[in-house]
């Protein structure tokens, strides 16, 4: 018996794998495929998802390959900007980039390769899923490898099989359906040169066009231009009323379509498939001791780039709640927690996404124009805001309710040596406090005295803005709360919610 059945192994279920095995839990991935995609299907990722690349021991070898960028821009009817979600020039408080785009077959060879020496990691390719039982031994999977039948128990899974999800059908799932569904043509191509933009007002320079992921809000066509990594671009092309998908994926109209944006410009079509773009979230995200992740769980419009971003996270928040419970003894009602922590940020995130794939796919001209006038406004009397802004706090689960800055995601500065944060720190649980005379800690918990940091006074600024004396990070980077002088009060009530210390008083 395992701790841990991962179906399907993407990026999502690649980094559970590594997270889980850098925790100690052991992990059997079974994959249906015996080789790498070789395609790219997502391309983009924000700061978040690089920092719990940090926590998987993986970095070093995916950020070479990653192409860092200055966010989304979206581009009005009359060729005018309507709302920009930028970063250019602005800090970068949580140590990465907020937008980064990359070829997924790398990626996923990298997250693959970081687990491949571990011993707590058993990859069983070519293994498609048949089925599962669960009773109070945990939960059997059944798959089919090599023409054989096989199963293996384990005490949880993790079901990170994709959007059609043969493991939430097998459990009678339902998808709630957040209502916007649109026909999309994706093309991947290698180019030689720059894309040729169109001429457009109130723009970045040219230069920096180059560096955003354009969205074309034309009601003659609705169009996206991303900035893959190294000479990958992609654009994607809403199918118009009436058009056919194996029509529009011909190589000439895919041709034509892209060609208007290369010019002279020398480049290679890889793929062309067309999508609907689609807006849905499980109902249930546990059934026992079986968990969804990723696609499986929740499906979200790509217009800020956080599909894949969602899974990741996912993962990273049971990833640390399964090793309290298997290895520190912490309740088994933690992971009870999941879906209520997770749905809400996936919930804003689909609704913004949806929201504006509404006014990006208007086709009537008329319309086009007032949404273009409003959005300028809104964007005239409006703070900056960029696409990682639209993830909330956690506001309830394994938070402090109440305290300042719960939830939030907590900050990685550069220090002065040119580390990062949690490379200086470490993982786990970390208590970042104003005084080192503070009392509070437990074993599992790292004391940082937020003076000696040479990070130039960020967390001490941090703490400032919320009034408070000591913060408490969670493994994936989530505040738990926040103390106003000692942090013992604080420790305790993470006790109390991890079920550690109904544990000590029951002994």
């Amino acid at each position: 018996m395992v701790d841990v059945v991962i179906v399907g192994c993407g990026p999502v279920g690649a980094l559970a794998a590594n997270l889980l095995a850098r925790a100690g839990l052991s992990a059997i991935v079974l994959e249906k495929e015996r080789e790498l995609h070789p395609l790219p299907r997502a391309v983009h990722l924000d700061h978040e998802m690089m920092r719990l690349f940090q926590s998987a021991g993986v970095i070093d070898a995916i950020a070479p390959d990653m192409r860092d960028t200055d966010g989304h821009l979206h581009v009005g009817a009359d060729m005018g900007v309507i709302r920009y979600m930028g970063t250019v020039g602005s800090p970068r408080p949580y140590g990465w980039a907020n937008d980064f785009f990359f070829y997924q077959p790398e990626l996923e060879a990298h997250l693959r390769q970081g687990f491949a020496a571990m011993a707590e990691v058993d990859l069983r390719v070519g293994a498609e899923f048949t089925g599962l039982e669960q009773d109070a031994g945990g939960v059997t999977v059944r798959y089919m490898q090599d023409g054989a039948d096989h199963a293996v128990t384990a005490r949880w899974v993790i079901a990170c099989d994709g959007s059609r999800s043969p493991v939430r059908k097998a459990l009678g799932v339902e998808l709630d359906d957040l209502g916007f569904e649109e026909p999309w043509l994706v093309v991947d191509a290698e180019v030689e040169g720059p894309v040729s933009f169109p001429p457009l007002t109130g723009v970045p320079t040219a230069a920096d066009l180059q560096r955003l992921s354009v969205m074309m809000c034309d009601p003659r066509r609705p169009a996206t231009v991303v900035p893959g990594r190294g000479n990958h671009r992609r654009w994607e092309f809403m199918l118009l009323p009436g058009e056919d998908d194996t029509a529009m994926m011909a190589p000439d109209k895919v041709a034509g379509l892209v060609g208007a944006w290369m010019k002279d410009v020398p480049h290679r079509i890889v793929r062309a498939a067309t999508y609907r773009f689609h807006g849905l979230v499980a109902e249930q995200w546990q059934v026992g001791g079986v968990f969804l992740a990723g696609d499986a769980a929740h499906q979200t419009p790509p217009f800020f780039g956080q599909g894949m971003c969602h899974g990741l996270r996912d993962v990273a928040n049971l990833a640390w709640k399964m090793a309290a419970v298997a290895r520190q003894g912490a309740s088994g009602e933690l992971l009870a927690t999941y879906q209520p922590e997770r749905d809400p940020h996936v919930r804003a995130v689909i609704g913004a996404a949806v929201d504006a794939g509404r006014y990006i796919c208007q086709l009537d001209p008329a319309k086009a124009a007032a949404r273009d006038a409003d959005l300028r406004a809104k964007a005239a009397s409006g703070a900056a805001q960029t696409a990682t802004d639209l993830v909330p706090a956690i506001g309830t689960g394994i938070v402090l309710a109440g305290s300042a800055g719960a939830g939030e995601r907590f900050i990685q500065p550069v220090l002065a040596d040119g580390r990062l944060l949690d490379d200086a720190t470490g993982d786990g649980w970390r208590l970042f406090l104003r005084h080192p005379a503070q009392t509070g800690g437990e074993t599992d918990i790292s004391r940082i005295d937020a003076a000696t940091l040479t990070d130039g006074g960020a967390l001490l600024r941090w703490l400032d803005a919320r009034g408070a004396d000591a913060v408490l990070v969670r493994p994936d980077h989530y505040v738990f709360g926040t103390a106003v002088g000692d942090a013992a009060g604080l420790v305790a009530m993470r006790n109390e919610a991890l079920g550690l210390a109904r544990l000590e008083a029951a002994a």
